[in-house]
């Protein structure tokens, strides 16, 4: 069963999309969506890094809908250095 949400995603340029999430209430992954795997270099032991491993209650289904106007985008001009009261 798909769980929508509508999300920003990035790419050539920013876009609203419709996104699958995890399901909160999965016994393997607990709403994670995936279970990670740690592992370690073969002769010293140390951390390399993490796998992960999809879980089947989630899909990396999206449907872009609409790109966001370039005014979203911008970051306000004009900082003031003083304090807001």
């Amino acid at each position: 069963m798909l769980r929508l949400r509508f999300r920003v995603i990035c790419g050539t340029r920013r876009t609203l999309a419709l996104i699958d999430t995890p399901d909160p209430d999965c016994p393997n992954c607990r709403g994670a969506g995936g279970i990670g795997h740690d592992y370690g270099h073969p002769e010293t032991g140390e951390y390399e890094g993490t796998d992960y491993e999809f879980c089947p209650c989630w899909t990396t289904w999206s449907l872009p809908l609409l790109p966001l106007p370039r005014w979203f985008r911008r970051t306000p001009r004009g900082y003031s250095s003083e304090p807001p009261f």
